[in-house]
């Protein structure tokens, strides 16, 4: 195995996104980008992962990862575009990855359907107290209106903002996928799923404007009325949203 990459091949390489397979059954077990020596750095890596916890393994039994380049001589965007193609086509269940790449959510994988009513979505403007929930990691195409209800409404940080609002709106990509009208906010996990089992679905670990670490809450109620549905639904609100913010929730 190479052990270090020479300076002189750096400008060469440029960005590059690189994979560890494992000698035993060439399956990839880690998708990465970056410039440099960066594809030997994991090799260093001590942190609680499961990535490190396959390396470990490889050394016990005296065998190496095989180091892989998938592209090179990429911009950092470009390569930041591959690795997320790459993580999402292998899947990242399959994967020690932690997350699937960085940034570009809107550009991530997703059926033609629903592109194309992405791209064309109307802005919207709001008229009434929303909060809009961004349900990007739990939203997959096809699911069923139930888990899009509890996908939606369990758990987040929210403060005493909550008690003001009408209307939670589920969005995906920019997307409103669904309008709820709120009955009642609980304490996490103090109501059962509209399948009849108890959750433990878990919001992002962002929070909210308002709240103090660790207060989570969910939200009871049932889909909006015609009216406000016909407003909302399949409408865009990119406009309200921050470009590359972390936190899921925006107060309308």
């Amino acid at each position: 195995m190479v052990r270090s990459i020479p300076a002189s091949t750096y400008s060469s390489l440029g960005y590059y996104v690189y994979l560890y397979v494992d000698p035993r059954t060439d399956a990839i077990f880690y998708v990465g980008q970056g410039k440099g020596g960066r594809a030997l750095a994991h090799l260093k890596d001590r942190s609680q992962s499961d990535k490190v916890a396959r390396l470990d393994e490889l050394n016990r039994l005296g065998l190496e990862p095989r180091i892989e380049i998938l592209r090179y001589g990429l911009t950092q965007e470009e390569a930041l575009h591959v690795e997320a193609a790459a993580i999402e086509l292998l899947g990242i269940s399959e994967l020690t990855n932690q997350v699937l790449g960085h940034g570009f959510d809107r550009k991530r994988r997703t059926t033609l359907e629903d592109l194309v009513h992405e791209l064309s979505a109307e802005e919207v403007a709001i008229k009434h107290s929303v909060l809009l929930i961004n349900i990007s990691q739990m939203y997959r195409h096809g699911m069923s209106a139930v888990e899009l209800y509890d996908a939606t409404r369990k758990s987040w940080r929210v403060g005493p903002r909550r008690e003001q609002i009408e209307y939670v709106m589920a969005v995906h990509r920019g997307v409103i996928r669904e309008v709820y009208r709120v009955a009642a906010w609980l304490p996490a996990n103090s109501t059962m799923t509209a399948l009849g089992t108890t959750s433990n679905i878990v919001g992002s670990e962002q929070i909210g404007d308002d709240i103090e670490l660790g207060e989570r809450y969910e939200f009871v109620g049932r889909v909006a009325e015609s009216a406000v549905r016909k407003r909302y639904l399949g409408k865009s609100v990119r406009h309200y949203l921050t470009p590359g913010s972390q936190n899921p929730i925006k107060y309308i």
